[in-house]
């Protein structure tokens, strides 16, 4: 097994003080942009639910749930 040489806090907060006065995305934000990617790649599709939730489809099959505060994989 690997284990991690570096804390993610340390890393955050490396980044954070080199976005100086900007603002660092946060991982949300991150997320998102990868899972937007892969739609504008064509690796899935995304659409909203009744709920407002969004529904993230996989050209592979796999189909999340993209809450406000989780992820569910549905299928």
């Amino acid at each position: 097994m690997r284990t991690m040489t570096r804390s993610p806090t340390a890393d955050a907060t490396s980044q954070t003080q080199a976005a100086g006065s900007r603002r660092a995305p946060d991982a949300k934000s991150r997320v998102m942009t990868a899972i937007g990617q892969m739609v504008d790649d064509g690796k899935a599709e995304w659409s909203r639910t009744a709920t407002g939730d969004i529904e993230l489809r996989l050209l592979t099959g796999e189909v999340f749930v993209l809450g406000e505060l989780a992820v569910t994989r549905v299928a």
